[in-house]
């Protein structure tokens, strides 16, 4: 679903007044279900990928946080960090690898021209800037430079609100979480800017 499609005209109309007319828990699981439902128009596939990076970081985070053992603080980050970048690499990587591995045998006379060995392994939609942004957070919770969120859902909208899901920028959990978090109050004058932007 493009922006600037009538899909996601359609799409707005609907999310908007639901989010408009909820209390501030709702608005933010009206927005996680509507980000979850724009990734999905994408590639549906791919959310329990991203749902598995959320999860994780979310739990490696509050385990950070309570505890005071450096050997478990670093075994939590370190877990977040290798799965984060694991399956980066997987996905960002895989037919590079193999690509020029076969290649490099194939030029040394070890492998048949007519033997392929690539897989196309698609790219998930926006996986560098979910990822980087759950390692972020869990960077600045190691660091004690944030708390980690207590409700997990507050945390979901924090990495899949659809709007920079898909195209960055990458946010620092100190500066976002807190509009996530905090109960928005609506102004008139901010949404005539809002819609001036748009």
């Amino acid at each position: 679903m493009l922006f600037n499609s009538f899909a996601f005209l359609v799409f707005f109309c609907v999310v908007f007044p639901l989010y408009l007319f909820s209390n501030h828990r709702w608005q933010n699981r009206i927005l996680v279900l509507a980000s979850l439902a724009f990734y999905a128009s994408w590639s549906w596939q791919f959310i329990f990928l991203m749902g598995l990076s959320i999860t994780m970081d979310f739990f490696c985070a509050l385990g950070i946080a309570g505890t005071e053992d450096p050997r478990k603080r670093k075994g939590l980050l370190l877990v977040s960090l290798v799965v984060n970048l694991g399956i980066l690499a997987l996905f960002k990587y895989f037919n590079f690898f193999v690509g020029n591995f076969e290649a490099l045998l194939r030029a040394m006379g070890l492998l048949s021209p007519s033997v392929h060995w690539s897989v196309n392994v698609i790219l998930p939609l926006g996986i560098s800037f979910y990822t980087f942004q759950t390692m972020a957070y869990v960077l600045d919770v190691y660091r004690r430079e944030i708390r980690p969120v207590e409700r997990y859902w507050d945390y979901v909208l924090f990495i899949t609100y659809f709007p920079q899901l898909i195209a960055g920028p990458i946010m620092r959990a100190r500066d976002y979480l807190p509009q996530i978090i905090t109960p928005r109050v609506w102004d008139w004058h901010r949404f005539y800017e809002g819609c001036h932007l748009f």
